[in-house]
């Protein structure tokens, strides 16, 4: 169905334009619907090779490299440009990292996860993501 109406859009200007070939008049409704369905064709170009592509990058072996059995980030907060603490587990350890332009630094070993005292942060703001989220969830 979908391709019969592909096909409709893609002849419909020049089925258009063959009922006026008696005179060479400029027709906007043609050029019109000729531009529409380029565009929609375009659009669907794109759209077949984003879902593509998102098929053949989940099949890399790089993504399953990146995933860590032993090493996970469980924070990061920066407070400047190349500044920044950061929460890394490390075999069920927790180590506290300060990142500079010097390098890294340990700066405290936290033995449990208890140790650390959890504070909910609300957003000032929220991000594009969450908005688009509630949109969705609303529709």
């Amino acid at each position: 169905m979908k391709g019969a109406a592909s096909a409709l859009l893609l002849f419909l200007p020049s089925i258009a334009t063959a009922a006026d070939s008696s005179g060479h008049e400029f027709s906007f409704l043609a050029s019109f619907l000729q531009m529409i369905a380029a565009l929609a064709l375009v659009v669907g170009l794109i759209l077949i090779t984003w879902y593509f592509s998102g098929k053949l990058m989940k099949g890399l072996p790089l993504g399953q490299q990146m995933v860590s059995k032993h090493i996970r980030l469980v924070e990061t907060r920066y407070f400047g440009p190349k500044k920044a603490l950061l929460l890394v587990e490390v075999g069920g350890e927790y180590l506290l990292l300060s990142s500079s332009d010097a390098g890294l630094t340990l700066i405290k070993q936290i033995d449990m996860l208890e140790d650390i005292e959890i504070i909910e942060e609300k957003p000032e703001q929220s991000s594009f993501a969450t908005l688009l989220g509630r949109l969705r969830q609303t529709s």
